[in-house]
Order: structure tokens, then C-alpha cells, then sequence
């Protein structure tokens, strides 16, 4: 058995909880899709790396958010410790609601509709959604989990 490329997740921290960044730095890239379904998510994640690894800018937490915007396409974010020169970067900003899902990706609609609902229940309005993919399948499918977590800027 191979060892995991991810971090076992611990869903606590991301529960239910209100997080706050300013000028969060992240890298940036595009992933083409079919109805949201990712075609190149693994060699967009290989390229995202080797520029997080040439630089020395791993970060302990290796977030990794979608904004899901498009059928055709996502922007991909992954956290880093420092600004990459050669690298798009974006910084992210604002006061997100977070909520931890598990299951297939099916569920996703679902999930959605949780979150719209978790948002107006705590008296917020939703700006946008990222969506915090913790694992790859392959690690997911080893844990035994596949946990999803949703941010909800309000």
C-alpha cells in the first residue's frame, strides 16, 4: 500500500465555525470541466506544486478551495506561505461560515442547500462559496472519508 499524498483532515476546526483572513495568500489556477466535473484537476494540482516547491512556499495547512464558476471551469486555490513571483496569486479576504460535509460529491446540491440554510439561520447574508476539497480520491478512499468543506463568505 502506497503511502497518502494528503493529510489525514480533521474536521473539527472547520465545524461550524466563523474564520476571518486578510490578504490570505493563495495560488492560482484554472481547472477545465464538464457540468463541474474536473477533466485536468491532477495535472493542474502537479503544476500548482512544482511552483509551491521551487519556491519554498508549502504551507502546513495545504488548503485547497474551489470556486466553482463556471460548468465549463473552476479557479483553483492553494494556501501558500509566501507570494510565488512566477505564479498568478490571489489574496483572499473576508469573514467565511464553514461547514464540514462527508459522502460522494453527488451530494454536492445538497450540500449546497445546507450551507444557504446554515448562513441565513446565523443571520448572514451569502456573498460567495469556495469549497474546500481536504483530500484527493485517491487519499479520500483510503481514510475511509471524503470530506468536503464549504466556506461561505458573508
Amino acid at each position: 500500500m502506497s503511502t497518502p499524498c494528503c493529510p489525514q483532515f480533521d474536521p473539527t476546526p472547520w465545524d461550524q465555525k466563523t474564520i476571518q483572513w486578510q490578504d490570505k495568500p493563495f495560488i492560482t489556477d484554472r481547472v477545465t470541466s464538464f457540468f463541474h466535473i474536473p477533466l485536468n484537476f491532477p495535472n493542474v494540482m502537479k503544476r500548482i506544486m512544482a511552483k509551491m516547491q521551487n519556491a519554498q512556499a508549502e504551507s502546513k495547512e495545504m488548503i485547497v478551495l474551489a470556486d466553482e464558476n463556471s460548468l465549463w471551469g473552476a479557479d483553483v486555490f492553494v494556501d501558500v506561505d509566501k507570494p510565488i513571483s512566477d505564479a498568478k496569486m490571489t489574496y483572499i479576504s473576508g469573514t467565511f461560515l464553514t461547514k464540514v460535509f462527508e459522502g460522494p460529491y453527488y451530494n454536492m446540491k445538497s450540500w449546497i442547500k445546507q450551507m444557504e440554510a446554515y448562513v441565513q439561520e446565523q443571520g448572514n447574508q451569502l456573498k460567495k462559496m469556495y469549497f474546500y476539497y481536504t483530500t484527493c480520491p485517491k487519499c479520500a478512499k483510503k481514510y475511509g472519508k471524503n470530506y468536503v468543506v464549504i466556506l461561505a463568505q458573508v
